[in-house]
């Protein structure tokens, strides 16, 4: 499981699977989304301004991010 260390309130889906280089661009990341591979907290969503909050634990590829 990775941990990511959230500095503010929140943090974009887009912009948390970049850093944590699970995609290479923002793009790939909209279209991961825009396509149900992303879950979050155990479902799929497809917002790709989705904000991810402390405590949030998003799923793709086979790889989980808890928020911290």
């Amino acid at each position: 499981m990775i941990e990511f260390i959230l500095t503010g309130p929140y943090i974009p889906l887009i912009q948390l699977l970049k850093a944590t280089n699970l995609v290479q661009t923002g793009g790939e990341a909209q279209i991961v989304v825009s396509e149900g591979q992303v879950l979050y907290n155990g479902q799929v969503d497809t917002r790709k301004r989705l904000k991810v909050k402390v405590g949030d634990i998003v799923e793709f590829n086979g790889k989980k991010i808890l928020v911290k």
